[in-house]
């Protein structure tokens, strides 16, 4: 990777609450020159970043506004929740504008091999690494105080092409190191001697700077499947294997959009989704959406889910982007734990 190797400040006036600083990035692949005009606002933190970079050989793969974050247990993922806390993570998904204007919420996972995805736009609005939960009660944590962390949001300035927005969510057993990686990544090959620009600003908060009128994505939960809802497993367990997903819907207008119907558009790249609800939960005056998903096969490949609402034509939520790993074939198995030896 580059360094930063040396830096410029320009002197700030007593009471200026932006400053300019520039650095020269120099490495064996690219060296570059840097301009940052770092705003500190009362609520969040905004930078504006101007770069010009020259490509010494040819850069395989080059990362463009890149970011890390935390993510090792959540309401989606709690293998690695082995405490007392509810959740344990810096950001909770990744979230992308996309250059056709779809708002696309893809929860973040703390996998048990290295997983990486690469999500192709052209000219994206903005994308990044969000904490959207600032809720003590859901972390309780007095140490890390995940309730506190802020969002991440990048808004590129100008054209950038086409691209993909890349995640990488490595494996962790612990919360002390950062195991996801996001950032953007040209199509266009870097060749030896090209030369490129790129700039973006980098809004650091609690929110991101920009929301949709849509009905934003609140929580993903899954769990056991294969039971109507009101009823959990104790008197029989399902026959058949199944993962029953839980994604929460709040904000837009659900509500006055309901006497139409509203209709979840459901999408997966294998297996079969069945025993579709759409319930309205008043706690937190948003919708839930529930679904079973049942494998084809034996196959353990990742399962991409894609989930979005509607009423007719009219599109009433982001899109819920997922990314599931079913067990093995021979863990698919529902256990009664009532069955023991009582000496």
């Amino acid at each position: 990777f580059p360094d930063f190797t040396a830096f410029w400040f320009e002197t700030p006036k007593a009471d200026d609450t932006t400053f300019v600083a520039y650095a020269l990035l120099d490495g064996a692949s690219v060296t570059g020159a840097y301009k940052f005009t770092i705003h500190c606002e009362a609520n969040r933190v905004v930078m504006e970043v101007e770069n010009h970079l020259y490509a010494r050989k040819a850069i395989r793969q080059i990362g463009i506004a890149p970011m890390t974050s935390m993510f090792s247990c959540g309401t989606n993922e709690r293998r690695m929740c082995n405490t007392y806390h509810p959740q344990i993570h810096d950001s909770d998904r990744l979230a992308m504008w996309s250059g056709s204007g779809e708002w696309i919420a893809r929860p973040l996972n703390n996998p048990q091999k290295l997983q990486f995805n690469a999500y192709q736009d052209e000219n994206p609005r903005g994308f990044g690494l969000l904490q959207l939960n600032h809720d003590f009660k859901d972390y309780q944590d007095v140490i890390g105080w995940y309730d506190k962390r802020p969002s991440l949001w990048v808004e590129p300035v100008g054209k950038w092409g086409k691209g993909a927005i890349n995640l990488m969510e490595i494996p962790t057993t612990g919360e002390t190191l950062d195991n996801i990686v996001c950032f953007w990544q040209p199509a266009e090959p870097v060749k030896a001697g090209s030369e490129f620009s790129f700039s973006y600003k980098l809004y650091w908060s609690g929110l991101p700077p920009v929301r949709s009128g849509l009905a934003r994505v609140d929580a993903t939960r899954t769990g056991i499947g294969g039971f109507p809802e009101g009823w959990a497993p104790g008197e029989h367990f399902p026959e058949t294997w199944c993962r029953r997903f839980a994604i929460d819907f709040v904000g837009g207008d659900l509500k006055a959009a309901a006497p139409k119907g509203i209709e979840p558009v459901i999408t997966l790249s294998s297996g079969t989704f069945k025993q579709v609800e759409i319930l309205y939960v008043e706690p937190m005056n948003g919708y839930r959406i529930l679904f079973d998903w049942y494998p084809e096969s034996d196959a353990t490949t990742p399962v991409e889910m894609r989930l979005f609402l509607r009423t007719k034509d009219e599109t009433l939520s982001e899109t819920w982007l997922y990314q599931y790993f079913p067990p093995p074939a021979d863990q698919r198995k529902y256990v009664d734990d009532r069955q023991m030896t009582v000496g």
